[in-house]
């Protein structure tokens, strides 16, 4: 492979990790909304595109591996290190492009992550503080309008004659 195929995955990364953005903000929109019915869904599909770019990720890792071989770089290299070291031509100011571009989703990802982490954590302090407010017993009303009556068979039945 060379600079061109390599170039092609890192587009290929790059658009996964704009897919990751969009499903962490739509994670994020579900939060805010409390729409909690599908955030089991929206979860999952996160988890989804995140496999798929921890697989563009070795992909990546193979190619700079071999570009940085012909290259006469060494074969554990980074992208960063490919780059700095291209031969005169585009491709150190493409692959620079490409890191920049990358580097900035991963910021904007972590962002989320961290937004959507807190408003999760808000919610299950919630929950926890509404389930110990909730009586084991709870209180009702009986036809005179008394309460702490027991709810019992007998009583609905008192009632219903």
């Amino acid at each position: 492979m060379g600079a061109n195929e390599l170039s092609a995955l890192l587009w290929r990364e790059r658009e996964l990790l704009e897919l990751l953005v969009f499903k962490l903000e739509e994670e994020q929109l579900l939060l805010q909304g409390g729409k909690s019915r599908w955030l089991q869904h929206a979860t999952r599909e996160v988890e989804q595109v995140l496999n798929l770019v921890r697989e563009a990720g070795l992909g990546r890792s193979v190619e700079v591996a071999a570009l940085a071989t012909q290259w006469g770089t060494a074969e554990d290299a980074t992208l960063r290190e490919l780059a700095a070291n291209a031969p005169a031509g585009p491709w150190g100011e493409i692959f620079a492009a490409h890191l920049k571009a990358m580097g900035d989703l991963t910021s904007q990802i972590k962002e989320l992550r961290d937004t959507n982490e807190r408003f999760i954590r808000a919610a299950a302090r919630s929950t926890q503080e509404t389930m110990t407010t909730v009586s084991a017993n709870p209180k009702t009303y009986d036809a005179s309008g008394v309460t702490d009556a027991p709810v019992t068979a007998a009583r609905i039945f008192d009632r219903n004659l």
